[in-house]
């Protein structure tokens, strides 16, 4: 019996590799397949999209392969029309279309959603919804992604995720941190990284923010109190004044002491390894030089208050 199911099943498919070679290709169209779908549903589809001629082929030829039990969704470039069983075999082996993203360095979890979104890739609010549930700000690996189009926005994050496992993880076991934890160290670099305008100024920086945390003072990074304000909305804020300071937040590192409960955004791997290996410094205090995109580090209060007055001086204004 099963030796004539088998050759009934060769009989068939070549029955109809013969009937589809009758009818050439079409010309290249782009079309979206949706998920969640049956094999008949697909076949439906395709058949409106114009793909496909005959819903019976394509249900046939995806029982006789078996094929139609994992075809997958996503934007493929087909023709109109193409025989059925060359459409199944181009669902079956998932070859979609991908679409490019650069993720930069430093941007915080709702700037990625939007850019994710904008690049038609997936939905930014069940991105952003997938993300606080599982607390992967700073955790999604900045880097330019391939992402097949019709992704689900949890696999989407948990791809970035495990990007970040991969590339930043290694880092901190091989530092063989002793004094802050994985989730402290990521924290910190998230602040170096925002903070940094040239990556020659990342371990200075992180030296000043390590040396604080030793002396027990607050960090104050404007950083941190920018992604308090905007963390919902993906904005970093400018021109920052005083009164933003006030802001109750445990993000706020004017108001609270040590490094806030989470990092502010994506760090990259030069900001990693410059919070696992700061610059031996006694520096605790910074300003930025102009807009040379450099800083002034200083080592006294007094000195600190010193360089303010020459970048308000040189600026010809008031903060």
């Amino acid at each position: 019996m099963k030796r004539l199911l088998a050759a009934l099943a060769v009989l068939g498919t070549g029955a109809m590799a013969v009937l589809w070679s009758q009818f050439p290709p079409g010309l290249p169209t782009k079309v979206e397949v949706p998920g969640g779908q049956s094999a008949r549903e697909t076949a439906v589809f395709l058949k409106g999209e114009g793909v496909i001629r005959s819903v019976f082929l394509f249900k046939l030829a995806g029982k006789l392969t078996h094929w139609d039990r994992s075809l997958k969704p996503g934007l493929y470039e087909l023709r109109r029309p193409m025989g059925e069983f060359a459409a199944l075999k181009r669902l079956y082996e998932g070859k979609v279309e991908s679409l490019k993203v650069a993720i930069p360095e430093g941007f915080m979890a709702k700037q990625i959603a939007d850019r994710l979104e904008a690049s038609g890739i997936t939905a930014a609010a069940p991105f952003m919804d997938y993300v606080r549930a599982n607390n992967l700000e700073g955790r999604l690996f900045p880097t330019t992604y391939h992402f097949a189009k019709g992704l689900s926005a949890e696999a989407v994050a948990h791809h970035m995720h495990q990007e970040f496992q991969q590339q930043i993880l290694p880092l901190y076991r091989e530092a063989r941190e002793e004094r802050f934890t994985e989730d402290q160290i990521l924290a910190l670099a998230s602040i170096v990284q925002r903070e940094a305008h040239e990556l020659s100024e990342m371990p200075t920086i992180a030296s000043v923010y390590r040396n604080r945390l030793v002396k027990r003072m607050r960090l104050e990074a404007d950083p941190t109190v920018q992604y308090a304000h905007g963390r919902d909305t993906g904005d970093w804020m400018k021109g920052m004044r005083f009164k933003h300071l006030e802001i109750q937040s445990p993000y706020n590192t004017y108001m609270y002491f040590g490094l806030p409960p989470g990092p502010i955004c994506s760090p990259g791997l030069d900001a990693v390894r410059a919070a696992l290996r700061p610059a031996q410094t006694d520096f605790l205090y910074f300003v930025a030089e102009g807009d040379t995109g450099r800083h002034i580090f200083s080592r006294t209060l007094v000195e600190h208050n010193a360089a303010i007055a020459r970048v308000k001086k040189l600026k010809g204004g008031t903060r």
